[in-house]
């Protein structure tokens, strides 16, 4: 079974090819072939990368007319040109979306109908830059590979049944039934983070406490009981909760309000503060980009510091919270761009928990290899730098949905 997956952002466009088997592997294959896109900042210029599983990697930068038009040429190289892995489209036999929101009424990986796209682009309200380009994603392939059944894996879904107590914000009871609620967000990685770390630990699920810890331009932490989320730091929209590479996450709701009455700041312009002024970025001067922010910090730019230090800060009062939410832990996992790949902030983020017993092994931490444990040898908590696999998880949910018999076509 041939499994393409589409994740598409509001600046970028990732895709990957997966042929599976009877039986499904229990550790991530490599893709059969692997495209990237971005964006330029005003959308005139496309980076395009693709690659296939025996090695060959393929860039190009090209102008381009509109993002239809480059994801269309990145899907014509699965059966054009150098990277060709296909005879043509129609060997394709699923293609999975990640979503990013569907609120409440998508609970579970679903068929795409047209009541189900209608409903995504509906939902555009709450995630407008990424359920749009999720949407015409789905359109693309319907116009470019055909009648393939296609589903959508929505990144809410893993939050869905937080507790209540949990969803709802402490604001009118009005707002909880006009849908104003914590969604959460980033819930296909962090499922899937807890389930490797279960593994990695030789243990059930059911019976772990974990915080994961989903560490890139975009931060949240999960804490996860019996493999569920009962808690997590994004809520209505992704800007909630941890500072982030150009988000704010959680402000005092008075200081927009003051911005309002005494600058004049309208809805835009607090937007484009929030989510792309802020964060690492607007704190360091230098950068949205953590590696950057460290470059700066060790040649002695005290702004830089700054941001270091309330990236940390923040990271540990968050996951604090979750370990009281949990009433303990017992695995801490680090995952996505930062979390897998930045030592300093690992070990920043731990040095406040060795109350707990947790103590980490600094060669491990500083050269953790694959998915790994970088825990000392006495340490009662374990930590973990587990690699993101979204576009696995998304090929994953698509092979159970086809063995299940659940998988139709859409109905165009």
């Amino acid at each position: 079974m041939k499994i393409l997956v589409l994740n598409s952002g509001s600046s970028s466009q990732k895709s990957c090819l997966y042929e599976l088997g009877a039986v499904l592997p229990q550790y991530p294959p490599e893709p059969l072939w692997h495209g990237k896109i971005e964006w330029g900042p005003h959308g005139q210029v496309a980076n395009l990368e693709v690659g296939r599983e025996q090695g060959l990697t393929i860039r190009e930068r090209q102008e381009i007319r509109s993002r239809q038009e480059a994801i269309e040429r990145l899907l014509a190289t699965l059966w054009e040109g150098d990277a060709q892995v296909l005879s043509g489209p129609e060997e394709i036999d699923v293609v999975g979306h990640r979503v990013v929101h569907g609120g409440q009424e998508f609970r579970r990986p679903t068929p795409v109908t047209p009541q189900v796209k209608s409903a995504i682009r509906r939902m555009a309200v709450f995630a407008p830059l990424h359920n749009r380009a999720e949407v015409e994603g789905i359109e693309i392939v319907d116009r470019v590979i055909g009648p393939v059944p296609q589903i959508a894996v929505f990144d809410t879904a893993f939050h869905s049944q937080l507790p209540l107590a949990a969803a709802a914000y402490p604001g009118p009871y009005a707002w909880l039934e006009q849908g104003i609620r914590r969604y959460g967000f980033h819930g296909i990685n962090h499922q899937y983070c807890a389930e490797r770390a279960a593994q990695l630990l030789a243990k059930d699920l059911q019976s772990l406490r974990l915080v994961t810890c989903h560490l890139g331009n975009g931060c949240s932490l999960a804490a996860i009981q019996k493999g569920h989320s009962i808690e997590t730091t994004m809520g209505f929209t992704p800007l909630e909760g941890l500072m982030m590479g150009s988000r704010s996450g959680s402000v005092d709701p008075g200081i927009l309000i003051y911005l309002i009455r005494q600058h004049g700041i309208g809805g835009q312009e607090l937007d484009d503060l929030l989510n792309r002024k802020s964060g690492l970025a607007g704190v360091s001067g230098v950068s949205s980009d953590m590696r950057e922010v460290l470059s700066a910090m060790a040649s002695g730019n005290p702004r830089a510091k700054l941001a270091f230090e309330m990236f940390v800060h923040r990271l540990r009062f968050f996951i604090g919270a979750m370990v009281g939410i949990l009433d303990g832990m017992d695995a801490l996992v680090f995952t996505a761009g930062i979390g897998e790949n930045s030592a300093e902030v690992r070990a920043a983020a731990c040095a406040g928990f060795g109350f707990m017993g947790l103590k980490l092994d600094p060669d491990k931490n500083a050269h953790p290899q694959g998915d790994t444990d970088i825990t000392a040898c006495d340490s009662t908590v374990r930590v973990f730098v587990v690699r993101a696999q979204e576009d696995w998880a998304i090929a994953r949910e698509c092979w159970r949905l086809a063995k299940s018999g659940d998988l139709y076509r859409s109905d165009k």
